[in-house]
């Protein structure tokens, strides 16, 4: 292969940056409306009365709509089949059906107008009467209410996992490490707000829609409304982030269809900023509490990790916290449970790194503790615990963790830290530095994927899948690989994806989309290269005829035969000679089985270097490294990519990112982002990635696992393990603000 493993630069990166790339928000059609959404400013209660009068008399207003004004929905969101069958329903709760509020923010009206700005003025005007009840949005006012959850995480995955007898090991253990740890909600907040633009044309949808799941979204809102799969197109050509916002089809999506069908027009919803807080899901509050035991060489014996936080009324939703901490390192005996308590919030969902950022976040500390405890090095610990099989004894698909442990420590001068923590200055600052492991599971909960390739007379090439750029740079890698599959040169690749009337490729979601796309298309690339093999071998005209299809080599569209030295033929040739303007072939590939008898784990190193005020409680991070072993690595300037914005986001789910609900109202206490911190360049450290390949011949033909999650998990870990290292104090809450941070103030006498 020539393209794959390339530091190819983006196929879309000229249209960014010249502004030729068109986003959801940005589709113009004639006739357009624009849609407003009123939501609840209650968490709990009923509607008594809407008044619509103003807002109907506003200047542009086409329709105000009430629950009184929409039809009922044609299929219970609870029987859609899961993300695994196609439909995707962010939540199992459809609203404007009843007149019953279940969470703030909550569709209550609908305002749709000749231009944006009227319909967001007339939506102001509408005024909603409530009976309300007294909400439940946390932890403390409903942990009397827990319960453990049988299934999470949409149905994929148990509540509870557990191996060996916990309790007696603990009993055993020659040392305990016992912590707890709590973590406000995180919100996605992506560049980009969740748009969509709907137009009917007679019985016919058209879905113009920003979302990591096209397939997912034409299901879903097909079967909602009771039309044809067929009858619903949706098209998406540029997505600005998503980060698990628009992985799951939120009710914002079909509540515009039927704002469209009810004023017979084309109408676009541009979500606000607030209303991206309470429109797409988000990563639940939770508590974590953790206990190791372990022998005094530091070799593990027992794990009991268990997980409690809030989920909507209608679903047992929960992050599974468990994946990494139930096989990271060797251990015998293990019990993981999740509890829930069904709050008045929506539906929570996939947000980057789901569950294992904060599970990792609550094992690698606990780690470091016991690290601490026994004068161990924190390296050596994981060195000591790492095991070359799975829990069930299976082999790992692809390994990689002990590399990733040398080369990040290492590369980071990891070898020259004083362990004493407070032993290093800086002038007035403390510095520390922290390490963690880190790993994310392989998904295979998907169907099987499909591309197809086509390529015409004069050598030029066509791949085609439905999945959509979102930031990634898929369309640049399913590029590299439908060439190398087809044996023609990158520059000759077209990508068309965004569209619905492609062959399938689901929701892009835990790290499976290079995963997913690329052994599609190296499946739809290869089928056709042995077509055009075998034309080529059964052409009289052909210098190749008659030779054996397997000693045919392609490259730049040009065929030669190890049979035949000299002879070569080309694919503009062959299609000339057979009067065919194109050929074509689609390919499918097919995920293995949940059940597997391999260990599905990617792996990884993180390390960190912190300055700390301890006055004033402020954390700067300097440095940041990271070594991965994502199986084989398709594009080395993407992965970095990924992986870089992965590990920067962890920081700011270390030191930054958190949200409340006000007890009284249930509403969130902050909805934008000058209340709801993010990191500003100013904040980004010194990030350094090093890649270690490693060959996996099961996760697909190429064996790639990806990167999207895994920069992430790992990284508060290894900020908070470095703080403890500058200041002696263990911070168990996420994000570490300052006020946490600060040494403590010693009263004046």
């Amino acid at each position: 292969m020539t393209a794959v493993g390339t530091p190819v630069t983006r196929v879309d990166g000229p249209a960014k940056v010249t502004g030729a790339a068109r986003y959801t928000a940005e589709v113009q059609l004639p006739g357009m409306t624009h849609l407003a959404v009123v939501g609840a400013t209650i968490a709990r209660g009923r509607v008594v009365a809407v008044d619509t009068d103003a807002a109907r008399a506003a200047e542009g207003v086409l329709a105000v709509l009430t629950d009184e004004d929409l039809p009922r929905i044609a299929a219970d969101p609870h029987l859609l089949p899961s993300l695994v069958g196609g439909a995707a329903p962010g939540e199992s709760f459809f609203p404007m059906q009843d007149d019953v509020v279940h969470y703030a923010g909550q569709p209550v009206a609908l305002v749709v107008a000749e231009q944006h700005e009227q319909a967001q003025h007339a939506a102001s005007l509408v005024r909603v009467s409530y009976r309300p009840d007294p909400p439940l949005t946390s932890i403390d006012r409903g942990r009397a209410q827990a319960f453990e959850a049988e299934r999470l995480f949409g149905g994929l995955l148990p509540g509870r996992n557990q191996r060996g007898d916990v309790d007696a090991a603990l009993r055993r253990a020659d040392v305990r490490v016992e912590a707890g740890y709590r973590m406000a909600a995180n919100h996605h907040n992506p560049l980009e707000a969740p748009s969509t633009v709907a137009v009917w044309d007679g019985g016919r949808l058209t879905l113009y829609e920003s979302t990591q799941g096209i397939r997912a979204t034409q299901q879903t809102v097909a079967q909602l409304l009771g039309l044809p799969i067929a009858h619903v197109r949706v098209v998406t050509r540029f997505v600005g982030g998503g980060f698990g916002s628009k992985a799951m089809v939120w009710p914002a999506v079909t509540l515009t269809a039927m704002a469209a069908r009810h004023v017979r027009r084309p109408v676009k919803l541009m979500l606000t900023r607030p209303q991206m807080f309470t429109s797409n899901g988000h990563r639940e509050e939770q508590e974590q509490r953790i206990t190791l035991g372990a022998g005094q060489d530091g070799r593990l014996t027992a794990i009991r990790h268990e997980k409690l936080s809030v989920t909507s009324p209608f679903d047992d939703w929960a992050e599974p916290a468990t994946g990494v901490s139930s096989q990271l390192y060797a251990c015998e005996n293990y019990q993981g449970l999740h509890r829930l308590i069904r709050g008045n919030t929506m539906t929570p969902t996939f947000t980057r790194g789901p569950g294992e950022a904060l599970g990792v976040f609550t094992l690698e500390t606990a780690m470091d503790e016991l690290a601490c405890r026994l004068q161990v090095d924190p390296v050596e610990l994981r060195l000591r615990n790492h095991s070359p099989v799975d829990p069930l004894g299976h082999p790992w698909s692809s390994d990689g963790f002990v590399e990733c442990l040398r080369l990040g420590a290492e590369r980071f001068g990891w070898s020259d830290r004083d362990p004493t923590p407070r032993a290093t200055r800086d002038g007035d600052r403390l510095i520390g530095t922290g390490m963690a492991a880190t790993a994310y599971p392989v998904a295979f909960f998907m169907p099987p994927q499909r591309a197809r390739a086509r390529i015409f007379a004069d050598g030029s090439a066509v791949v085609q899948t439905s999945t959509q750029e979102f930031g990634t740079g898929v369309l640049t890698m399913a590029a590299q690989v439908g060439a190398d599959a087809l044996g023609v040169a990158l520059r000759d690749v077209e990508v068309q994806a965004g569209e619905s009337s492609l062959p399938n490729s689901t929701a892009a979601v835990g790290s499976a989309g290079a995963g997913m796309v690329s052994s599609a298309v190296h499946a739809a690339g290869t089928a056709l290269r042995e077509q055009l093999v075998s034309l080529a071998v059964g052409d009289e005209g052909s210098p190749l005829f008659g030779i054996t299809p397997s000693s045919v080599a392609v490259a730049d569209g040009r065929l030669t035969s190890s049979e035949l030295p000299g002879a070569a033929d080309t694919y503009a040739g062959m299609l000339a000679r057979n009067h065919l303007p194109d050929a074509e072939a689609t390919g499918t590939w097919r995920p293995p089985p949940l059940d597997t008898p391999h260990g599905l784990l990617t792996f990884g190193a993180q390390f960190a270097e912190v300055a700390v005020d301890p006055d004033l409680g402020l954390v700067r991070v300097r440095r940041l490294g990271g070594a991965f072993a994502p199986g084989r690595v398709l594009n080395p300037l993407l992965a970095r990519s990924q992986l870089m914005g992965g590990m920067l986001w962890g920081m700011s789910q270390a030191l930054l990112e958190g949200n409340r609900t006000d007890p009284r109202s249930g509403r969130w206490t902050a909805t934008n982002l000058a209340e709801y911190l993010v990191p500003v360049n100013a904040d980004a450290p010194d990030v350094t990635v090093d890649l270690v390949e490693v060959r996996d011949e099961l996760v697909g033909p190429l064996g790639a696992k990806g990167v999207g999650e895994i920069g992430q998990v790992g990284v508060a870990a290894a900020i908070a393990n470095a703080v403890f290292h500058a200041t002696g104090r263990r911070i168990r809450a996420l994000p570490m603000t300052p006020e946490l941070v600060m040494d403590p103030v010693v009263p004046l006498r």
